[in-house]
């Protein structure tokens, strides 16, 4: 991998070097709101590619991290959604059985729905009524 860099390091260089040895004319450089010296052709060439490639990579980053992150935030949504699914079952099941007869209601409610209902009438019952209670 190495000798790959320097092999490419070297063909930039050796054309940068052949552009500018190409290209030997003086050129003025207007900037709009400033004039910049005369320079060799060659070396403006080489100066914008260079520029190019600075502000190219810089914005390809940038660009890259906004798509990165616009992924994580559909992943998080995502999940967040499935998060509140759960949350959403897991109440529903905690209502059913908050709501659910507990195993005391439902034998209580069995044994008066028996006919022991007679015995909330007679003292001497109710006292026999809480005995079955118990052995239950």
């Amino acid at each position: 991998m190495r000798i790959l860099l320097l092999v490419l390091l070297f063909l930039s260089f050796a054309y940068a070097l052949g552009l500018v040895l190409a290209n030997n004319t003086e050129v003025g450089v207007n900037l709009l709101f400033s004039q910049a010296p005369t320079m060799n052709l060659g070396l403006l060439l080489i100066l914008c590619l260079i520029l190019g490639i600075v502000i190219g990579m810089l914005l390809a980053l940038l660009v890259f991290r906004v798509l990165q992150n616009k992924w994580e935030i559909s992943r998080l949504q995502k999940l967040n959604a499935n998060l509140q699914e759960q949350v959403t079952q897991a109440n529903i099941v905690i209502d059913r059985q908050a709501n659910a007869p507990s195993v005391q209601e439902a034998v209580y409610s069995a044994a008066a729905s028996n006919g022991h209902d007679s015995s909330l009438t007679n003292p001497d019952d109710s006292a026999s009524l809480t005995k079955q209670k118990r052995d239950y």
